[in-house]
Parts: C-alpha cells; sequence; structure tokens
C-alpha cells in the first residue's frame, strides 16, 4: 500500500516544526509556517517529487525566511525587549535530555539567533544543528555552496562571541537557581546581589500587557532592587517553583494559580548569574502549563 500524502507529511512534521521553531523562535509562528508547508504540499505534484523530506525543508525554511523578514519588521515596535515564545515547560527530564534539548532551544541561544540576518539564521540552523552539508544548504537557500559556507562562519562567530565561554554543569545551574528562587521570594537584597555577578543584566518582555522592565536593566544592585521591591509589592501573592523550560532549569512564578511568569538565568564559570531572561507575556506562556 503506497504511502498517503497525510501519512508522508506526519512523518517529517517533527523535524520540520524543530526547524520552523529554531528559525523563528515562536511557537506560533512555526505552527503556522508547518501548516503553510502542508498546504503546498497537498497542492503540489507529489509524483514529481523524488524526495520529500528534501522538499518539505525546502519550503518549511524558504517560509520561515519570509516570516522572519516580517518579524523583523515587526519586532521594531514590540513594546520592550522581544524574547523567544518558550515552546514547553516540564516537570525533571533526565539530566542528558534536559543538556541536548537546552542547547539547541535555550532562551538564550534562541535570543542570540536574533543578531542573524534570515537567511544566515537558516544556514546556521541547517548546519550546526540539523547537519546539513553545504551542498545542500546551497540548493534549499537558491546561493553558491561558498556564499553559504560564508554565511555559517559569519553566523558561528556572532553566536560564540555571545554564548558563555565554559558549561556549567546542570546540577550547579539548577542549584543556583533555587538559591537565586529562595532569595527572590525573601526579597533578600543582599542574597540575591551575591549570586548575581557585578555586570548581570536582566531582560524581561511583557508584550506591553503586563507590568516589565521596558529596557535591559544593567548591574547586580539594579536588578537586586527589582526584586527587593517586587517582593515586598506581591508579598504572599506570588508562588515561586522550580521547573524546566525548554529543557533548561527554569523559574516558574504563578499568580492566583496561572503562570505569570517563566525566568532562566546565564552563568559564569565562577557560578555567578551574568543574566536573567523572563517572559511575562501572556501570549507566550498560554498553554506552557496546565
Amino acid at each position: 500500500m503506497s504511502e498517503t500524502p497525510d501519512t508522508a507529511f506526519e512523518t517529517h512534521r517533527p523535524r520540520l516544526m524543530a526547524l520552523a521553531y529554531r528559525m523563528l523562535g515562536s511557537r506560533g509562528d512555526a505552527e503556522e509556517i508547518v501548516q503553510d508547508a502542508w498546504l503546498r504540499w497537498h497542492q503540489a505534484d507529489r509524483s514529481a517529487i523524488r524526495d520529500p523530506e528534501g522538499w518539505l525543508v525546502t519550503a518549511t525554511t524558504r517560509l520561515g525566511i519570509d516570516r522572519l523578514r516580517l518579524a523583523r519588521t515587526e519586532r521594531e515596535v514590540y513594546p520592550g525587549p522581544w524574547l523567544p515564545e518558550p515552546l514547553n515547560a516540564d516537570d525533571s527530564p533526565g539530566p542528558e535530555q534536559q543538556a541536548d534539548v537546552a542547547g539547541q532551544v535555550s532562551l538564550a541561544f534562541l535570543a542570540l539567533l536574533e543578531k542573524l540576518g534570515p537567511e544566515e539564521r537558516a544556514a546556521f540552523l541547517l548546519k550546526e544543528v540539523f547537519d546539513y552539508d553545504y551542498a545542500q544548504i546551497a540548493g534549499l537557500l537558491g546561493h553558491t555552496e561558498a556564499n553559504c559556507r560564508q554565511m555559517v562562519s559569519r553566523a558561528r562567530t556572532r553566536v560564540q562571541a555571545g554564548r558563555p565561554r565554559f558549561a556549567v554543569a546542570p546540577d550547579t545551574h539548577r542549584r543556583l537557581l533555587e538559591r537565586f528562587m529562595h532569595a527572590m521570594q525573601r526579597g533578600d537584597r543582599e542574597s540575591i546581589m551575591a549570586l548575581l555577578h557585578a555586570d548581570a543584566r536582566l531582560v524581561s518582555d511583557g508584550g506591553g500587557k503586563v507590568t516589565a522592565v521596558i529596557r535591559p536593566l544593567e548591574g547586580a544592585a539594579r536588578i537586586a532592587d527589582l526584586y527587593w521591591t517586587v517582593a515586598r509589592r506581591t508579598e504572599g501573592e506570588a508562588d515561586l517553583r522550580l521547573g524546566h523550560v525548554n529543557g533548561e532549569p527554569a523559574l516558574l512564578r504563578f499568580h492566583e494559580g496561572r503562570l505569570h511568569s517563566i525566568s532562566t538565568i546565564g552563568v559564569d564559570e565562577n557560578g555567578r548569574i551574568t543574566q536573567v531572561l523572563s517572559v511575562l507575556n501572556p501570549d507566550k506562556l498560554r498553554g506552557l502549563v496546565a
């Protein structure tokens, strides 16, 4: 029995969704792109398609590039900082799964990808994450192999420049996050400062829909002051829990039983928090936690 169009598409859907999400940093946009690829697949002359996976990856990549170009314009007028939309939140996957997933879709990694142009981002992901060779990437993007090598090289340099120089063990990361959570709950300014690097940076995304810091906050003292103020204003109202978002340890803040924000941290080789990324935009949190 020959494979139906729907069955063929569903076979490749997980890969297409993984690519679209990494390209766009948005669950909703990724789902729309994959749906558009499905529509094109059904409208295509499949008798002429020798490599269904290649055809679908090409369609998804090109749709993603077009959507990224539009998104860059939209994000220029976004109210406050824009952060990626979390893909999932879960209880506690194993350490190996955490490291594997977080290395590819952590909020920090996706935020770094925002520095790349649409085609540059696609080329980088196809090579570094999905292990396509340069001949395949050239065919997908309609560029020469030499151009694709240059794009990937530039992207790799920019991404590496923004990544931590040293990887921190997941257990160490989680313990530090737990100490940070307890200090936040107490509004303990001195303890918060002790956990932060002097030049730590906080970025929060409220999307103009909830109260959030509208510009990145620089420096341990300023960040500690913010959390001290928040603790005083919300004493007894918020429920902070440890969890995992996109495979990395995260703080989940609930208010009246609803997910209010998720926060992830970057850690240096000395065990100090260098970055806090907080997503508060309710549109980006919808459906993450039952």
